[in-house]
């Protein structure tokens, strides 16, 4: 069922996807985790954007395709489906970092979570340069769980910037806490080669939540949600914030 939002978008600008193409993280222990996007995480906020009037551009690091983790999709989401198969193609084939310069002909950004997102993004020189660009511009930026881990990029090495874009910022996110429990029940086959909550603090930004919830928090210009139970409040959240950026 589609969402209705009494204001919607009735421009042409897509919101720039940010998606991993890397599914394969080596844990601490040597041991690989099959990885990627999370399925919700991407495509339930994506639901809400498209109902809100936004059309989409997919980009990876590499050009190659677009990574899920399929052991997470929701077979029995009929929505999640129909949208999944209208963008399979630009999965299939998206748009390469370094292709985009600037980002004068998007409505916003948008890096859905799932662990792959820490593999290459926020090391990714071009990823950072377009974050500086959103952060400079106040073009609103969308992230949830292990989706923030890449601010990061935006002073990584190769950028010339020292300090973090979104020094000073409050998000939620996937917590440090959780990540080393999950080992515990076979969720991950290791500990994690590094922490996301810890880089990014270390960096100045603070992470509100100490669990997993579902939380949203807006902070200027950046949006984000703590796991994929935040999913569908993100879109609810997101989305007309959006519009309103554009009215």
């Amino acid at each position: 069922m589609k969402q209705a939002y009494a204001n919607k978008y009735t421009g042409s600008k897509p919101i720039l996807v940010v998606c991993t193409d890397e599914g394969d993280m080596r844990m601490k222990n040597g041991k690989t985790f099959h990885t990627g996007n999370h399925p919700v995480e991407m495509l339930v906020p994506m639901l809400h954007f498209r109902d809100a009037g936004f059309n989409f551009d997919i980009a990876t690091a590499s050009g190659k395709p677009v990574v899920l983790e399929m052991w997470a999709y929701p077979n029995k989401d009929a929505n999640v489906k129909e949208l999944h198969d209208t963008l399979r193609a630009m999965m299939e084939r998206p748009k390469k970092l370094d292709d985009i310069q600037n980002l004068d002909d998007y409505a916003a950004v948008y890096i859905p979570g799932g662990h792959g997102s820490m593999i290459n993004l926020p090391t990714s020189v071009q990823l950072g340069k377009l974050l500086n660009i959103a952060h400079a511009r106040a073009l609103p930026t969308v992230t949830l769980c292990h989706g923030p881990s890449a601010l990061l990029a935006t002073c990584c090495e190769g950028t010339g910037q020292a300090e973090c874009a979104y020094k000073g910022y409050k998000i939620n996110m996937f917590t440090d806490k959780t990540d080393a429990f999950t080992p515990t029940v076979g969720y991950l086959p290791g500990p994690m080669p590094w922490k996301a909550q810890e880089a990014l603090e270390a960096k100045g930004l603070e992470v509100l939540n100490k669990s997993e919830t579902g939380a949203v928090t807006v902070d200027r210009e950046l949006i984000t949600g703590d796991s994929p139970d935040a999913a569908n409040n993100l879109g609810i959240q997101a989305a007309p914030l959006l519009v309103k950026f554009w009215m």
